[in-house]
């Protein structure tokens, strides 16, 4: 074939074309390629005009939260051990331990439901047990004149504090844990310092003994419940009377067992009439009263939530009661005999009694949706 030939023919040009770009992308050179033109699609009106809508919005699940209910409350346990009858239950700020006491004082672990310790050192009943706010620390007020504190690190007794003339009905630990107030069977209420172990103040005005102390929520108020039908509220700054709470007198009707709702707006008093009165600690004036029990009501305590009040009897029974609506929520019933003490957990969920049957009951509330 002649050279003139090979030029012009279609294959043979072709197959060198071919040639030279195998050998240019041997060498690393890239073939010359024209620039990419972008094409931009312009929006119709249509389209211009209609807004932009975002997804519908993913809801997120909704959780239901069981709420405590007592109206499903069911025993768990019965402590027994007691040589008398229990005159005091208290919990531990963190829910593990229950304080108790007759003529000495019992420790249980509420995780086994055994006995941890037992104090002794009173010579007569404990009536009253309660712990510092730090869980570190017990008091107790007995029938021998004396109040005395314990440690629960070492279960040894730090000290005794003396003054009272008569017998100590109540202990009380202020929310700082720096002061102890105690009621006493002569009439009287005394302040004490938890640094020096030493009497701060003692309040005079009832005229009769004054079985239950308590402190607001706030620590700058006491109030204190006495046989003469008389609940007193004490500033606890001047040491001077605020306020007098009374209602209709019976020959025996001592208000003598008071408790602060937690947000301290409200104040629960049991009485020898039966009843629990409520009362507003903003205008000192009676909220209600709750009427069930058909014997005294030795004990009175409100649920950390402010929502349900316990109360004790001597009609062998636990009530609780709504604080929304002023009813009954359920009687709880295992008692052979009185009720001297009930106390609810720090969580809510539990609640301890303690009878003059020697026995401490445990006591669960069921969960509704």
């Amino acid at each position: 074939m002649s050279q003139n030939h090979r030029n012009s023919n279609p294959i043979y040009l072709l197959g060198a074309i071919v040639g030279i770009i195998t050998v240019l992308t041997y060498m690393g050179i890239k073939p010359y390629s024209p620039p990419s033109v972008e094409t931009t699609t312009q929006p119709t009106p249509e389209s211009t005009n209609k807004p932009t809508q975002d997804p519908t919005p993913t809801k997120p699940p909704v959780i239901s939260t069981p709420r405590v209910d007592w109206k499903k409350a069911t025993l768990v346990k019965t402590l027994t051990g007691h040589s008398d009858l229990v005159a005091s239950v208290a919990f531990s700020p963190d829910g593990k331990t229950l304080a108790s006491s007759d003529n000495t004082i019992k420790l249980w672990s509420l995780e086994t439901f055994r006995e941890i310790a037992t104090l002794t050192g009173h010579s007569d009943l404990v009536d009253s047990v309660t712990f510092s706010p730090d869980g570190k620390t017990l008091a107790s007020g007995s029938w021998d004149n004396t109040i005395k504190l314990w440690s629960l690190e070492t279960f040894r007794e730090i000290a005794t504090l003396t003054g009272h003339s008569d017998l100590v009905a109540s202990v009380a630990f202020s929310p700082d844990g720096k002061t102890l107030a105690s009621g006493s069977q002569d009439n009287t209420t005394k302040i004490w310092s938890l640094e020096t172990f030493r009497k701060i103040a003692t309040l005079t005005g009832h005229s009769d003994a004054v079985y239950a102390v308590a402190f607001s929520p706030d620590g700058k108020t006491l109030a204190s419940g006495s046989q003469d039908n008389i609940t007193k509220i004490w500033s606890l700054e001047t040491f001077r009377e605020i306020a007098t709470l009374t209602g209709p007198l019976f020959p025996i009707n001592p208000d003598v067992f008071v408790a602060f709702s937690p947000d301290g707006k409200t104040l629960a008093s049991g009485s020898h009439d039966n009843t629990i009165k409520l009362w507003s600690l903003e205008t000192f004036r009676e909220i209600a009263t709750l009427t069930g029990h058909s014997n005294p009501v030795a004990s009175v305590a409100f649920s950390p939530d402010g929502k349900t009040l316990a109360s004790g009897s001597s009609d062998n029974t636990i009530k609780l009661w709504s604080l929304e609506t002023f009813q009954e929520i359920a009687t709880l019933t295992g008692h052979s005999h009185w009720v001297w003490s009930v106390a609810f957990s720090p969580d809510g969920k539990t609640l301890a009694s303690g009878g003059h049957d020697k026995t401490i009951k445990i006591w669960q509330a069921g969960l509704s949706k």
